[in-house]
């Protein structure tokens, strides 16, 4: 590892990210039906782990807005967290990314919120026995 990749790495470490934070990601590129762009993100990883790995698990955000979904989904309303637009939480397609893809933070979502994300992650990865 060279110096300056050794700094970088040191950078991207130091990165203040915390859990139920909402970023701009760039997702780029996507394969087959993975959400891509440059898009909000939600930091869904523990706090136990962000700051010591130089990848963190996140949930995108998209405005397609779904309805009539209770689990792969969780709405978000214009406002929220500072979003300029409403859109929903996609738990189905949580994933992890290297630190790197991570832009700018918006905003930060409130523990209500929080709770459901990690509620519905639970469902769908059948962690609740």
């Amino acid at each position: 590892m060279t110096v300056w990749t050794y700094c970088q790495t040191l950078n991207y470490l130091k990165m203040n990210i915390k859990q139920f934070e909402i970023w701009i990601a760039d997702l780029n590129p996507r394969i087959g039906t993975e959400p891509g762009k440059t898009r909000p993100v939600v930091v869904v990883q523990t706090n136990l782990l962000n700051g010591k790995l130089l990848s963190t698990l996140i949930c995108p955000l998209t405005t397609n807005i779904q309805k009539g979904s209770k689990i792969l989904r969780v709405h978000l309303v214009k406002g929220t967290a500072n979003l300029d637009k409403a859109g929903d939480v996609m738990i189905d397609q949580l994933r992890a990314i290297d630190n790197k893809r991570l832009i700018k933070k918006v905003g930060n979502l409130n523990v209500e919120l929080g709770d459901k994300i990690l509620k519905n992650i639970s469902i769908v990865l059948d962690l609740i026995k």
